[in-house]
């Protein structure tokens, strides 16, 4: 079976570089399809601190999916993991999940920070972040995701 899925929403502010880190300080606007949604479609939403958005990888190409055990960012330091141990656009699907914060909503345009999508970016699903939904019981990693992303949140004029 396939699955076919239609963008909900696009980026249309923000960030226009792809880059690896210093999303810190990035403030974004995502525009809802108005052919498709109305006003009531986002109505509560404005309580919520924070979304669950879901979008694709566009700018990055399918031959770039990479289905073997590798060194993440190709930085031989850390151990090679498998595809499904990254979070990148290497993925089947290169799709991505990102946790922004809402910050206002002027009618089908969320403006949001910390989304790690650019401009042009297609949305796929948005929802609110419940705190209830989130993992349970500790959280365990090893230590190369903090190294590597240790600039991701950083601000990039700081």
């Amino acid at each position: 079976m396939v699955l076919e899925i239609r963008p909900i929403g696009t980026v249309v502010e923000g960030r226009t570089e792809v880059a690896d880190d210093y999303w810190g300080g990035v403030e974004s606007v995502i525009q809802l399809d108005e052919s498709e949604f109305s006003l009531d479609s986002v109505q509560g939403l404005d309580e919520f601190s924070h979304l669950v958005v879901v979008w694709h990888f566009d700018k990055a190409s399918p031959s770039d999916v990479e289905y073997h055990a590798r060194s993440p960012r190709g930085n031989p330091d850390w151990p090679a993991t498998g595809t499904f141990a990254h979070r990148n656009h290497r993925r089947p699907n290169q799709l991505a999940q990102s946790f922004p914060r809402l910050l206002k909503i002027d009618g089908l345009r969320l403006h949001v920070t910390d989304l790690d999508a650019v401009v042009g970016t297609k949305i796929y699903d948005l929802s609110p972040y419940f705190e209830e939904m989130g993992p349970r019981g500790p959280v365990r990693e090893p230590s190369w995701p903090g190294e590597m992303l240790k600039d991701y949140w950083a601000d990039k004029t700081s």
